[in-house]
């Protein structure tokens, strides 16, 4: 994976997403960049924030969790297939890594996970029959409001 970081050095970590699913730390690229907004001297001068890419493709993740990431309608995902994330809510760069890092694993594990297939049921014989009983009865309430005829 080619690396270029303009005012930063690359940190190397490890990120374990389950028990046999680690990400290794030569597929994470994190780099350290101002943060923007307000925050006085300490925006100006210190590289807060972090810049955090993740190449789908080119991971050691299973292919089902590749597939599944790629399909996610996640605007961090870029449509190459990217994952990028920007962390700057700290002051301090270390704490701004670990949010970054919690929210890669987040959305891995997002797809770690499949949903239960719905099995269909049939709604109950009373509770059928009891529908269609508070039917007939706001219909019949319904009818004695008209108009009484002579």
């Amino acid at each position: 994976m080619a690396r270029s970081i303009s005012h930063a050095h690359v940190q190397n970590i490890m990120l374990q997403i389950s028990n046999n699913i680690i990400i290794a730390d030569n597929e994470i690229e994190i780099s350290a960049i101002r943060a923007q907004g307000a925050g006085g001297q300490n925006v100006n001068k210190v590289s807060s924030a972090i810049h955090l890419r993740f190449d789908i493709g080119a991971s050691s993740l299973p292919d089902i969790y590749k597939e599944r990431l790629l399909k996610l309608n996640d605007q961090r995902i870029t449509t190459e297939g990217i994952i990028i994330i920007k962390a700057q809510q700290h002051r301090s760069q270390a704490k701004n890594r670990e949010e970054a890092l919690r929210r890669l694993r987040e959305i891995v594990d997002s797809v770690a996970h499949l949903p239960r297939k719905r099995k269909p049921t049939k709604p109950t014989r009373s509770s059928q029959q009891k529908r269609l009983d508070s039917k007939t009865r706001l219909g019949q309430i319904k009818v004695m409001r008209g108009k009484i005829a002579d």
